[in-house]
């Protein structure tokens, strides 16, 4: 049963953290993956690659998870719901518990993700930066506006790429889409509300208003998937994704993982992040605390 939708936007419920005594790390080393060379450079030149069935059997286990999730949002951290009343379907969205949702931790933990990220990154090490959670309902016709995701996160860096996986079949017209290669653009854009597309209020001179891709889509490459329970697409926190606002036939569910490589450090923004870090004993141009953000992979070495 779909619950009722009373939450509008982003909403701060329970903290975020991993509560003083919870693990962060797994019992085990996670198993690698086994990324092709050719894969692993598509994702450097484009900014977004596609991985067929990775993750197919880790599929029912999320679904279970995010149930628990849909079910009872308020129990959890920052749920999110970006449609109107009045208007059909439901937009939700949540992130920052992996550590409350145990269908969400034993994939984390246990699937080969961390290796995934890694590798594609051509980091030393994979470090969890959170796990984010989206699920729009049938009947859902509201766009995810264009947007690139490294301005909503208080880090910098180059090394990053977040793991989405469909957990419904999800058809071309409402899949995500990405402009090939705006990862290279050398420009951050400011971040937008996903209830209505509009621009964060910040005093940020550095970033810039997004294009209107839509009204320009001809200038563009846009690379996008007819996507399969389990498959997992690739993209670089500076890739440019949206969605149209064609109508949800069924529902449309996913889970990602952010992840962060070598060189990613604490930077502060000028407007609210996700999350909010405010810890007092990080500082700019340092990584980020592995007591909340754990680091899950490191790359073997001779």
């Amino acid at each position: 049963m779909t619950a009722k939708k009373t939450i509008k936007g982003n909403l701060t419920t329970v903290d975020w953290r991993p509560a003083s005594g919870v693990s962060v790390l797994p019992a085990i080393p996670p198993p690698e993956y086994e990324a092709s060379a050719k894969d692993i450079e598509l994702f450097k030149r484009d900014g977004v690659v596609l991985q067929p069935s990775a993750f197919k059997s880790w599929v029912n286990t999320l679904q279970m998870g995010l149930e628990k999730h849909l079910g009872n949002p308020q129990d959890y951290a920052f749920p999110c719901e970006s449609v109107e009343e009045g208007q059909p379907g439901r937009f939700f969205d949540s992130y920052c518990n992996w550590h409350r949702i145990q269908e969400y931790r034993d994939y984390i933990f246990q699937s080969c993700a961390a290796s995934m990220a890694g590798q594609f990154m051509r980091a030393n090490t994979a470090q969890l930066f959170h796990e984010h959670v989206f699920c729009k309902e049938s009947g859902t016709q509201i766009p995810t506006p264009w947007h690139h995701d490294l301005p909503y996160y208080s880090v910098d860096g180059f090394q990053t790429v977040s793991i989405y996986i469909a957990l419904d079949k999800i058809p071309e017209k409402t899949a995500i889409r990405f402009i090939k290669g705006s990862h290279k653009w050398g420009k951050l854009f400011s971040p937008r509300h996903f209830l209505d597309g509009s621009n964060y209020k910040h005093s940020d001179p550095t970033l810039h208003p997004i294009p209107d891709v839509e009204e320009e889509l001809e200038k563009y490459e846009i690379l996008v998937w007819e996507l399969e329970p389990g498959d997992a697409v690739l993209f670089d926190f500076r890739t440019l994704h949206g969605t149209t606002g064609a109508k949800n036939s069924s529902r449309r569910r996913a889970f990602s993982t952010r992840w962060l490589g070598d060189d990613i450090t604490y930077h502060e923004r000028a407007s609210e992040t996700s999350p909010p870090i405010s810890l007092t004993n990080i500082h700019s141009g340092e990584r980020l605390p592995e007591d909340c953000f754990p680091i899950l992979w490191r790359r073997l070495t001779e």
